[in-house]
């Protein structure tokens, strides 16, 4: 007789329940950190920031398996810029056969660095087709590395820590954050203000805007001894970008340093709903900044560890629904549009890419593929994912909708929508090549919000 994976963790559950000797719940917790850094040459955020020349600093996937819940729950952070549409699913499959549970319990996303890898599968195709394999990303390459992430998954299981109880800290970052949108002299709203728009004397004047100013920290504990940490700020990590350094910019920095400050307990980040959110008030771009920007979101990190409050863990409870959203109905993103630009061989290669992503997602949209949003519901907290660069907004409207509960939400999960603003943003005219979702998004999600971070 053949024992799967998934009834040997069940069974090291029931296990760990009849130890226990009572009916109180019995939790572990499974941490693992992979290398996932490209290899020099690789294509960086599809290509459009070039290829990599020299790798500045590594990039990791964190992650950790929560047991003691019925089939494993999984989160895993990744120091890729974005996981799209096929690609996405292949890498939860991988992870759910190596943690024994089903791909929609793998909470997956993207950090969002630009000089690191983006992958998308139905897209690498569309590409092969004429002659541009590997333009986007090395498909073995990524494979592979979703086969080493697997493996550290599987080997920590063996590692797993009793949890014992939850940790809710968070504190204000200071001057990282700005809005994108700018309002000009003249009344007239513009979204210009990039990550690295300090340079420019109205981005660095005017105010930060719409922002969540809280970095907040779920952590796991067995008693008095800290296992993990989940750190989420809302904001884009980009300090200085596009010119080829491999890095898990300044995110990676204060995560780095906060792991060195002990050893023993995992350190993980997480982007939360930033796709209008940017350094851009606070960031010139110069290497030196990159620092500065490290240090500031370090010292919100080491402030919410400090100002955490311990609870039992008592609940977990998963749920999940699925989001249904549109594609982009301008002519230029029509499939005859964007099938010309892949087929032309004197269009832009960025521009050839861009329309092989779309192709891609329209194909999985007709085949009839919706985004999970899942919600780790662990009692007095909420852990929500939500796709693609999903507007701050989005993250606010979660807070609100549970204002009893510490609400940490989580954006760049499948991240083929790119741009998700709210309506708001669309009735300002909001616009950009990397907008691939129709109007009327809002009150879909608001609507999946509401499944999902339901009591």
């Amino acid at each position: 007789m053949t024992i799967s994976r998934r009834d040997l963790l069940r069974a090291a559950t029931a296990t760990l329940f009849l130890a226990s000797g009572r009916n109180e719940p019995k939790f572990s917790l499974a941490t693992f950190r992979v290398d996932v850094t490209c290899p020099i040459g690789h294509p960086l955020l599809g290509r459009r920031q070039g290829v990599a020349k020299q790798i500045a600093d590594p990039l990791y996937a964190h992650g950790w398996v929560l047991l003691g819940v019925g089939d494993p729950i999984v989160l895993v952070a990744v120091d890729w810029c974005e996981i799209r549409n096929d690609a996405y699913d292949r890498w939860r499959k991988v992870l759910a056969e190596a943690a024994g549970t089903s791909p929609e319990r793998i909470l997956l996303c993207s950090v969002h660095q630009h000089d690191a890898p983006l992958a998308d599968l139905g897209a690498e195709k569309l590409l092969a087709r004429v002659g541009m394999s590997g333009e986007m990303f090395d498909v073995d390459f990524f494979e592979q590395t979703g086969q080493r992430i697997a493996a550290g998954l599987r080997e920590s299981l063996s590692n797993a820590r009793t949890i014992t109880h939850l940790g809710l800290g968070q504190s204000k970052v200071q001057n990282i954050a700005s809005n994108r949108r700018v309002v000009l002299a003249d009344g007239t709203v513009t979204f210009r203000r990039g990550s690295n728009g300090a340079g420019d004397r109205l981005n660095r004047e005017a105010a930060d805007g719409l922002i969540d100013p809280w970095l907040k920290t779920i952590s796991f504990w067995d008693q008095d001894n800290p296992v993990a940490a989940l750190s989420a700020y809302a904001t884009h990590p980009m300090s200085y970008y596009g010119g080829g350094e491999v890095s898990a910019d300044f995110v990676g920095m204060a995560r780095e340093r906060r792991r060195r400050d002990d050893t023993s307990v995992q350190q993980i980040y997480v982007s939360g709903c930033s796709g209008d959110v940017t350094a851009g008030r606070y960031n010139d771009a110069s290497r030196a900044n990159r620092a500065v920007l490290a240090d500031r979101l370090y010292q919100g990190m080491t402030a919410a560890w400090k100002a955490t409050d311990r609870v039992r863990l008592e609940h977990v409870a998963f749920r999940s629904t699925k989001l249904d959203l549109e594609f982009r109905k301008s002519e230029h993103f029509s499939a005859e549009a964007m099938r010309r630009i892949l087929e032309n061989e004197q269009a832009g290669r960025k521009e050839r890419v861009a329309a092989a992503m779309g192709l891609s997602t329209r194909q999985r949209l007709s085949d009839g593929h919706k985004i999970d949003v899942p919600c780790l519901d662990l009692g007095p907290a909420q852990i929500v994912l939500l796709p693609g660069e999903a507007f701050v907004g989005y993250q606010l409207l979660a807070k609100k909708l549970r204002p009893d509960s510490f609400v940490m939400s989580v954006g760049y999960s499948e991240c083929w929508p790119g741009y998700l603003p709210t309506e708001a943003a669309f009735e300002d005219n909001f616009d950009g090549q990397w907008l691939w979702v129709a109007p009327g998004a809002e009150a879909r999600i608001q609507d999946a919000l509401r499944k999902v971070l339901s009591l």
